[in-house]
């Protein structure tokens, strides 16, 4: 089984002064999500849910992705993953000058590849809205400057054209490794939010981690793919339990942000951190690297869950 994965580097420029939070991830997914509905959206005034084009709607695929699935829900994932993760800059920066460059990253997982130019238009009208709080009654206006995929310039905002490159075929197998790694040390970037037994949870005994990357690589290849590769996920998961804890560093990170469509403060937390672990961890480096490079646990559209993994 194989999925499709375009990760896209977006390079903007300010025209004015901004005020950004310390995480700008929720910051792009708002702006991203209201440009690409003012873009493609054609019954602007009707609930998605209740939209006859909600199984052809690129918006619907990007920020309402249960109704563009609604006819092929697994009663295993009561919600359907975002085709897509924002990876916002990890500085703490937040005032901009203009001139000053802000740089992002996107993830594309399968058919959500094919709608890149729309997500670059929508972008680049998002310049022109303005990004953060206002200072003198405007928001951070910019421009697209440059799109890269792989190091490569597919956009810039001098020729204003798109040039297309075909997304990377990934499977599980392209993440497996000749190491037989014995000793880890798994780094949360960016808050891990997860649920075990129906809760929140601080704890990470490697069983819950192998959980929560097993629940990522089957949805995603169940809603972006064909289907999940065939194994043995609960003789992993057995297994998983020899796995012990060798050192913890872990804390709960609370993340605020304001959705605009609650029209409220929304409180976020997640673990940060690192957390290394000792057993037999051959078999689980294939969901190691390959959550390494999608994120795990909720909210991974926002750029939660992103962890970095090296042997010890």
């Amino acid at each position: 089984m194989q999925i499709q994965i375009g990760k896209y580097s977006f390079i903007c420029q300010m025209k004015s002064v901004a005020s950004l939070p310390d995480y700008k991830g929720s910051t792009i997914r708002g702006g991203l999500g209201q440009a690409l509905k003012q873009l493609v959206c054609t019954l602007s005034q009707m609930a998605c849910a209740e939209c006859l084009l909600n199984k052809r709607c690129i918006y619907a695929l990007f920020f309402e992705s249960d109704h563009y699935f609604m006819d092929k829900k697994d009663a295993r994932f009561p919600v359907q993953p975002s085709p897509y993760v924002i990876e916002p800059p990890l500085e703490n920066k937040q005032h901009y000058q203009p001139g000053d460059f802000i740089e992002f990253h996107l993830m594309l997982f399968g058919e959500a590849n094919a709608h890149l130019p729309y997500i670059i238009y929508a972008i680049d009208q998002m310049g022109d809205v303005g990004l953060g709080k206002k200072i003198n009654g405007s928001r951070g206006l910019f421009y697209l400057h440059t799109v890269k995929q792989n190091n490569q310039v597919i956009f810039s905002h001098q020729d204003r054209k798109i040039q297309s490159i075909p997304p990377d075929i990934f499977s599980i197998e392209t993440f497996a490794s000749d190491i037989n790694a014995s000793q880890i040390n798994v780094t949360f970037e960016t808050p891990l939010r997860f649920k075990f037994n129906n809760r929140l949870n601080t704890q990470l005994p490697f069983h819950i981690l192998v959980r929560a990357m097993i629940r990522r690589l089957t949805s995603l290849f169940n809603c972006y793919a064909e289907g999940e590769p065939r194994l043995n996920y609960k003789q992993l998961i057995e297994d998983a339990h020899k796995v012990s804890i060798t050192h913890e560093n872990l804390y709960w990170f609370d993340w605020n942000r304001y959705s605009s469509r609650q029209s409220q403060t929304m409180t976020f937390g997640g673990i940060k951190g690192d957390i290394s672990y000792s057993g037999d961890l051959t078999p689980y480096l294939p969901f190691l690297t390959f959550c390494e490079t999608v994120h795990v646990g909720k909210q991974t559209s926002f750029g939660l869950g992103k962890l970095s993994i090296k042997n010890v």
